[in-house]
């Protein structure tokens, strides 16, 4: 198996390995960094730091590779495009299994012809980025030379060209976005702007500080003319209080608000009063001057309050005038006070409307400034690429060279060979030694009989010809004399052959007994007890009708299942399974006691233990029992059951086994201390062609 699997597996490596074409590697080493004048401009938040795996992934897009595929005209090599290739075996198998499958469902839309070529391109290209810097490598595989070196360097101009369009574009975008929004912010701007002016315009407002003082001047002068109002009017209504309160003129004139008139005829008043107590005192009061100036005084009396009522209706026309004047400097202090609020509000509104005018105006300038920085920002390159070193023609291909390959496969194949045959081994519960029968109690190894081909054991001239020497013969001897020397020298009466299952070769081994015994010139009566599949009578060709079957259910007598074949063995098939019989253990004691009353060796071609328990019946009767193991098919679980079963019912308590269907050679190359048998120095004793 080993010699098998590494001849097929070389086989298709071979094939494989010479067909591999050389493959070619070019690299290039590049740095990519973004340019000196961004790098020195700091201040600008707009620049980006640039990213080294952007720029790889970059190298790796699809509109750069479509652009390669196009220069190189890559779709019009084989290698790139599965389209011009020839297809294999394989191809066209797994596509008649694709069309059997997807045969009941919708079509397929149609693949574009580049895709494939895109796939084989990715395959072949690496862009790897060495090390935490800036450095990445481009390499690519072709079996042609010049095309390795080529494609890395047509890679690094398409994505500069690349690079800078898409920064072209970007820039561009967004200064027409910037523009849009310029013109936006502008519009506003100018909006703002105006409805300030025409707010100023509507109010009036007077932007200097003059209007402001004159305003305030003329609120300070009203409310200093109506606090005097108020104090004048406080004065005279003190003096109209007095005057009214005081019961007589003369009393009421001795405030000193009185007017001068007033306060004279009040000193005369009082001179007539002095003189009018003088002249009582001289004169009496019945005296004509006491009289006239009694009279007189009557009238300065009435005269002095006269001019006290015309002073108090004048005051009180002074102080209705003073509250006629107090409302109107009420009424324009209210006035000025309304005009100094309005005047203070509209400022107020249009100080707003300045403002969002001039933040209007600082984001339009902002605007503006970014506009400039991104104009200046179009007249750079997207970025920098400083080659380390170009891609370069390759003298020698890549890889190690096919013998190497065929080497590895070699030893790889040797290793999978080896491993899939210890598996094997490992797996196999199967008898190939009696060596891996230790264990199971007491046996007696009759030993091995080695395999017969198909065709020998089904010719009858073969087996029962006067073949000497031969490694099977060699063998059927070894068992014979295995069951002599276990029955005390001599051949046991009675011997019951039999297995674990059916295919063994139990009946292969009963017949060359029996053929081996005859030849010796010992009776032999060879009874086939496979009572439901006995297949015996192949091999003698009795044409007998009754057998074993007939005899035991008594519808044939002992000299009707008899066959006496020119080898001199006595043969009893079979006979008819369809008959129901009763197991009887004395009908079967009944041949073994005639058979050596004749002096015949009995030997029973049984059932296997495993499928009949006629089989467990006969060991107990028989002298010595014969269980055949089947070289490396029989399973060393059923033969420990069977020899279980065997020893709970056999007459002898050691059971004899032998190996049959050894392959000689194969045998020879196990570890097993049994192998030497069939060493490659005894094999030219035996004239064999197994």
């Amino acid at each position: 198996m080993i010699a098998c699997l590494v001849v097929l597996t070389m086989t298709v490596a071979t094939v494989m390995i010479l067909g591999m074409q050389p493959s070619y590697h070019a690299e290039s080493r590049l740095m990519i960094h973004a340019p000196l004048a961004k790098s020195v401009n700091s201040d600008d938040s707009g620049n980006d730091p640039l990213n080294v795996a952007s720029e790889a992934e970059r190298l790796r897009s699809r509109s750069v590779a479509e652009r390669v595929i196009r220069d190189l005209r890559l779709d019009e090599r084989a290698e790139f495009n599965p389209a011009l290739r020839q297809p294999s075996l394989i191809s066209e198998i797994k596509a008649s299994l694709r069309q059997l499958i997807d045969s009941g469902k919708p079509p397929v839309p149609q693949q574009d012809r580049l895709e494939p070529v895109i796939e084989e391109y990715y395959r072949a290209l690496q862009v790897i980025r060495d090390g935490p810097g800036g450095v990445i490598r481009i390499g690519f595989d072709t079996h042609d030379p010049e095309l390795a070196a080529a494609v890395p360097n047509r890679l690094i101009d398409i994505y500069l060209e690349e690079r800078e369009e898409s920064a072209r574009n970007r820039l561009d975008a967004a200064e027409g976005w910037l523009r849009q929004r310029i013109a936006e912010q502008q519009g506003r701007t100018d909006a703002a702007r105006n409805a300030a002016d025409e707010y100023q315009k509507t109010t009036g407002i007077v932007p200097n500080d003059d209007a402001q003082s004159e305003q305030i001047k003329s609120i300070m002068e009203l409310s200093d003319r109506q606090a005097k109002i108020e104090k004048d009017r406080v004065d005279i209504k003190a003096v109209i209080t007095t005057l009214e309160a005081a019961g007589d003129a003369s009393l009421a004139t001795q405030n000193d608000s009185i007017p001068d008139s007033i306060s004279a005829m009040e000193r005369d008043f009082r001179a007539q009063q002095q003189d009018l107590e003088r002249l009582l005192d001289i004169y009496g009061s019945d005296a004509q001057p006491v009289v006239d100036l009694r009279a007189k005084i009557v009238k300065s009396r009435a005269d002095l309050g006269t001019a006290v009522d015309r002073y108090v209706q004048s005051l009180r026309a002074k102080l209705a005038a003073l509250d006629r004047e107090d409302s109107t400097v009420r009424s324009a202090l209210t006035a000025a006070y309304n005009l100094r609020s309005h005047s203070t509000l509209d400022k107020i509104e249009l100080a707003r409307l300045e403002r969002v005018a001039d933040r209007e105006q600082t984001a339009l300038d902002r605007l503006e400034e970014q506009r400039r920085v991104f104009a200046a920002q179009a007249m750079l390159p997207g970025a920098e690429v400083e080659v380390l070193s170009p891609a370069a023609v390759p003298l020698m291909p890549q890889g190690r060279g096919r013998l190497f390959y065929l080497i590895g496969a070699l030893v790889a194949s040797s290793a999978i060979a080896a491993t899939a045959a210890f598996a094997v081994e490992m797996m196999d519960k199967s008898v190939r030694s009696f060596d891996q029968l230790i264990g199971m109690g007491r046996f007696v190894p009759a030993g091995f009989i080695p395999r017969l081909s198909q065709a020998t054991r089904r010719n009858p001239s073969v087996l029962f010809g006067q073949i000497q020497g031969g490694m099977f013969d060699e063998a059927i001897r070894t068992v014979m004399i295995s069951l002599k020397q276990t029955n005390g020298g001599k051949l046991p009466a009675s011997i019951v052959v039999t297995s674990a299952h059916s295919g063994e070769g139990k009946s292969l081994v009963a017949g060359s007994l029996a053929i081996e015994l005859a030849a010796n010139g010992t009776p032999v009566l060879l009874v086939d007890c496979d009572l439901r599949r006995g297949k015996l009578d192949s091999l003698f060709k009795s044409g007998l009708k009754h057998g074993l079957n007939d005899f035991m259910c008594g519808q044939a007598e002992i000299d009707d299942i008899i066959y006496h074949h020119p080898s001199g063995i006595d043969f009893i098939p079979a006979g008819n399974p369809s008959h129901l019989r009763h197991t009887r253990l004395a009908d079967l004691a009944e041949l073994i006691e005639m058979a050596r009353a004749n002096g015949q060796v009995v030997i029973f071609d049984s059932a296997p233990v495993l499928a009949s328990t006629d089989t467990v019946h006969l060991t107990a009767i028989a002298e010595r029992t014969l269980m055949v193991v089947r070289w490396a098919k029989t399973s060393r679980r059923a033969v420990d059951f069977c020899l279980q079963q065997l020893r709970a019912s056999s007459r002898s308590p050691e059971i004899s086994i032998a190996i049959n269907g050894v392959k000689p050679r194969k045998h020879a190359l196990y570890t097993f201390g049994d192998s030497e048998l069939f060493s490659r120095s005894l094999m030219k004793y035996y004239k064999t062609t197994t």
